[in-house]
């Protein structure tokens, strides 16, 4: 701020600039953060910008979500939209009008993300929080749910691609490659903490509260480790929001497997002679020798048609999860992609978790959803456990992968990396994975870190792509 204007927060002028009105916004967004208790001059500073400008005064309403604002006020939708991405100036002026009026409308969203004060929360309210993080995430240039909800990719937005990153195409600056990556978790751990609040036996023993819950990682999680403890209707209402989230991930990841797992065209197999496969270029260069100039006229004496046959090799795919509290993320995810590897042609897939008990799952791959009804999150960890299930299930090595998804804080490290060396020099391939999650962050255990490096088998860490990348290159 100006000379004038770095009094105490008590003394806020009224703004008479736009550089002052944007300030402005911006210290009483400061101040609604880090004290949940109203600085009168700010409110009533912040209100004569809002109303100078032409928006909505109820974008400084606290208890009004932005799905609110914009019902009532729908041209700011647009608005919303990559509100926080980077627009390139084409003369390198900056369009100070327009700062004070994104200003306005970025503290409604950050706001109502990250203030999300004190005691019990509702069905209501977590599904306003969430419906506000996907106004976040649109703002930063991602489709709700790509930060951590794990449901998509990125979007174009209008006139233009917006990367991963948040940053618009051929914005200068700046970057927020290193930003983005760490908002995802900051919301998971917000999300899980508006969970926790609830009082969701409650909530899911009443069909009308239940039915307000939109699934997600983080509640998910808390059904999952509170499901022995439901029955009846609460139980009922617990597996269908399960279901639900399985469902929406499930298609998601079908998606990015199905683009993944093409293997190499099989010309041993002759193509099928049907129209839809018939090769119209090479057939007329094949025949160009039957060239008529007089009557010009092509006359064809074979057709050709394309390879659409597949090269496909009879694998076996072992996956064994960490089903401790630290790996729940990546325990759903990889539950998941299982049951879609095994639907897979020639895929033979196994699915083992494990705490300081290993469970043979293989029985129920197939279905996502029973599967993580059987598994019990929580507990220590004792790889060896696994191990002892896994090693028999490796019949032909060289036609073998073994995913391990763990963080490694292992009580019997030198054991169990050992073992997995052992299976590494059989001629196996040997995948160990510290997180596969859309957008969470994990500890790796870093003697184990080094120890796979030193082996050749580094861990892969991040996105599920990943993980699916890796697969289609041994599984095609």
């Amino acid at each position: 701020m100006s000379e004038e204007n770095t009094g105490a927060l008590g003394d806020v002028p009224a703004p008479d600039s736009d550089e002052n009105r944007r300030q402005v916004l911006y210290w009483r967004l400061l101040a609604r953060l880090f004290d949940t208790e109203e600085q009168a001059s700010l409110e009533s500073a912040s209100v004569a910008v809002v109303e100078d400008i032409g928006l909505p005064v109820a974008l400084l309403d606290p208890a009004a979500s932005v799905d609110s604002v914009v019902q009532r006020h729908p041209e700011l939708a647009a608005e919303f939209d990559g509100l926080m991405t980077p627009e390139p100036d084409a003369d390198g002026a900056r369009d100070r009008a327009a700062e004070v009026r994104r200003a306005a409308l970025a503290s409604k969203v950050l706001l109502n993300v990250f203030s999300t004060g004190s005691g019990t929360v509702t069905a209501e309210q977590l599904a306003r929080w969430q419906s506000d993080a996907g106004w976040l995430e649109r703002a930063l240039g991602c489709r709700p749910g790509d930060l951590h909800g794990g449901r998509g990719g990125s979007r174009a937005g209008a006139g233009g691609g917006v990367s991963p990153t948040g940053t618009g195409v051929g914005s200068p600056a700046p970057d927020l490659s290193r930003l983005i990556p760490e908002i995802g978790p900051e919301l998971g751990s917000i999300e899980a903490g508006l969970v926790q609040r609830m009082h969701l036996r409650e909530v899911l023993a009443d069909p009308a509260l239940a039915s307000r819950l939109t699934p997600s990682m983080s509640l998910i999680e808390q059904l999952l480790r509170d499901k022995n403890n439901l029955s009846g209707v609460a139980l009922a209402n617990a597996k269908a929001l399960i279901r639900r989230y399985v469902d929406e991930v499930t298609e998601v990841l079908r998606t990015q497997v199905e683009k993944a797992t093409v293997g190499e065209l099989d010309r041993s197999v002759p193509p099928k002679r049907v129209f839809r496969n018939l090769d119209l270029d090479r057939t007329i260069w094949k025949n160009l020798t039957n060239w008529d100039p007089e009557q010009e006229r092509l006359y064809v004496d074979r057709l050709y048609y394309r390879h659409t046959s597949r090269k496909t090799t009879p694998q076996r795919l072992i996956v064994v999860v960490d089903q401790s509290g630290s790996m729940v993320d990546s325990m759903v995810n990889c539950t998941i992609l299982a049951s879609i590897f095994a639907g897979l042609p020639k895929v033979d897939v196994h699915l083992i978790a494990y705490d300081t008990q290993a469970l043979d799952l293989t029985p129920w791959a197939h279905d996502p959803f029973e599967t993580l009804l059987r598994t019990q999150l929580g507990g220590g960890t004792d790889g060896t456990v696994a191990m002892a299930l896994a090693q028999p299930k490796i019949a032909e090595p060289r036609n073998t992968v073994v995913v391990w998804i763990s963080d490694f804080y292992e009580w019997r490290t030198e054991e169990l990396f050992e073992s997995m060396a052992a299976i590494h020099r059989s001629g196996a391939k040997f995948i160990p994975v510290g997180s596969v999650t859309s957008s969470g962050r994990g500890s790796v255990n870093p003697w184990f870190r080094e120890k796979f490096k030193d082996l050749g088998t580094p861990v892969i860490s991040g996105h599920i792509k990943k993980l699916v990348h890796e697969l289609k290159t041994f599984l095609t």
